[in-house]
């Protein structure tokens, strides 16, 4: 017996084998070896070890797929603009049908050491593993025990529709092409008036009945239009600077006010007093209640003014001029409570909103092109969009809190706008030249726009104040076309 002990070996040898026969490759994967038995020969022994001769290996590694951590691959990064709102629970159904339903509720392996059962932290690592809330993976929106959330996704709600072609057309022959005044506006009684070089025309909506208002001869025209809101009496400025106001039941005028210098371009009535806006620079207040032409001149713009609105409460004026300037005033001070010179054309187009107070609308000329939004208690700027095209008009709806603009140069486009996020809801196209005018329904739906083009085109753009649905289109007919006078 040998006097040496033997050390024990771990290894079950076959018979007529010994541990010098046995030789282990290691490769470069710490995880896999591979087991070469060698021929108790010596020279098969002397040729695997030969480092002249070495051996290849051609096996290939495959890592189990349920010990991945398949979540670390960033398969989706950003959802797709086209399924917006449905991305996320079909992302979700489509990583529980290729990953399964355990997706998601891998755990970091204890003490950071590799393995089948217990992969390394970095195997196929192809960015940085982020279990935060804000990861479109993480286990608090799929959940641990499933690979789909217990949430309902909610649906997007579609965008409304509207009509891009007008449902009725007018003629309005001499209906003139000049940005600063404003010749058509659309009373409570549901009767639109437009003027047409000397004359006002009443078009009397629910039976579509033309009549001539008055002629103001060869020596005048009518530069302005404006109804009470009672839509009883409507208001007309002259190029010679008068402001005349008739009856429009009767047809009967009621009284002629001066004090004008030349043509009252625009005109705003509250629920008392009414304002008349010239070239001249100037605005005055008139009461009818009083004998006097006017009872208060409001100076602050240094050029035309063209754009006049009261607030829906009657306590501030907004007006805009050709100076480029926004001014608002109240009803106890003769000078501008608020000069706003952000623009950089002329300011025609004005809004207040009838669903938040002190907010309003103003847009501007060919060389500023942007409509802005401010608060009128501060003064501050709220937000800006630029149209690319000349502002003309603006109406906010009373069903929705949307706004309408139309638009000159270069576009002649109609835009209808959601507010406050300034998204486009609709914009038409119709007219072949400059969208001067706009008036609104009395029951909010329809508008009317007029143009250089000697067209009146009416379009259905807002919802009722009800059933908050699309006015149908009102197909063929919507090209017919009739005259004004």
């Amino acid at each position: 017996m040998d006097s040496t002990p033997r050390r024990k070996s771990g290894l079950n040898l076959p018979s007529g084998m010994n541990e010098t026969s046995l030789r282990l490759e290691t490769f470069s994967s710490s995880s896999s070896f591979r087991a070469v038995t060698c021929v108790s020969s010596p020279r098969a022994i002397s040729s695997l070890s030969s480092p002249s001769k070495t051996s290849s290996c051609s096996d290939r590694f495959i890592p189990c797929r349920s010990s991945s951590r398949l979540q670390t691959f960033g398969l989706i990064e950003k959802g797709s603009p086209v399924k917006e709102g449905g991305n996320e629970a079909y992302a979700r159904l489509l990583k529980s049908e290729l990953f399964g339903s355990d997706f998601g509720s891998f755990s970091s392996p204890a003490g950071g050491q590799g393995g089948l059962g217990s992969p390394s932290k970095n195997m196929l690592r192809f960015k940085t593993d982020h279990s935060g809330p804000n990861s479109p993976y993480s286990p608090s929106i799929l959940g641990h025990d499933s690979g789909i959330s217990s949430e309902p996704s909610t649906t997007p709600k579609p965008p409304r529709k509207v009509p891009k072609t007008p449902h009725k057309v007018l003629d309005a022959p001499s209906l003139q092409d000049d940005f600063y005044l404003n010749l058509v506006d659309w009373s409570s009684q549901n009767v639109l008036a437009v003027g047409l070089g000397t004359c006002v025309y009443l078009w009397t909506a629910s039976n579509s009945k033309v009549t001539r208002l008055c002629d103001l001869g060869p020596n005048d025209s009518v530069c302005s239009v404006q109804w009470t809101r009672e839509g009883s009496y409507i208001s007309i400025g002259t190029h010679l600077g008068q402001v005349q106001v008739w009856d429009g039941t009767q047809c009967k005028r009621v009284r002629t006010m001066g004090g004008h210098q030349t043509r009252t371009s625009v005109l705003a009535w509250n629920s008392r007093t009414l304002a008349s806006g010239s070239r001249d620079r100037n605005i005055l207040q008139h009461d009818l209640r009083v004998s006097s032409d006017h009872v208060s001149k409001l100076i602050g713009h240094k050029s035309e003014v063209c754009g006049l609105k009261w607030s829906h409460d009657d306590r501030e004026l907004a007006s805009g001029g050709n100076d480029n300037q926004l001014l608002v005033w109240n009803q106890h001070s003769q000078l501008p409570v608020l000069t706003l010179t952000e623009h950089t054309a002329a300011v025609k187009a004005i809004a207040w909103s009838p669903h938040q107070s002190g907010l309003l609308a103003s847009g501007g000329g060919t060389a500023d092109r942007c409509i802005r939004f401010w608060n009128t208690t501060n003064g501050h700027q709220l937000n800006h969009v630029d149209t690319g095209s000349q502002v003309c008009n603006l109406a906010w709806s009373k069903n929705v809190n949307e706004l309408v603009s139309t638009h000159g140069y270069s576009q002649n486009q109609i835009m209808v706008w959601k507010y406050p996020s300034l998204s486009k809801v609709a914009t038409l196209v119709g007219h072949s030249m400059r969208v001067l005018y706009l008036a609104m329904s009395p029951d909010g739906q329809t508008i009317v726009t007029g143009a250089g083009d000697e067209t009146l085109r009416f379009w259905n753009v807002f919802p009722s104040m009800k059933t908050q649905t699309p006015v149908k289109d009102t197909g063929l007919w919507s090209l017919g076309r009739t005259q004004i006078r």
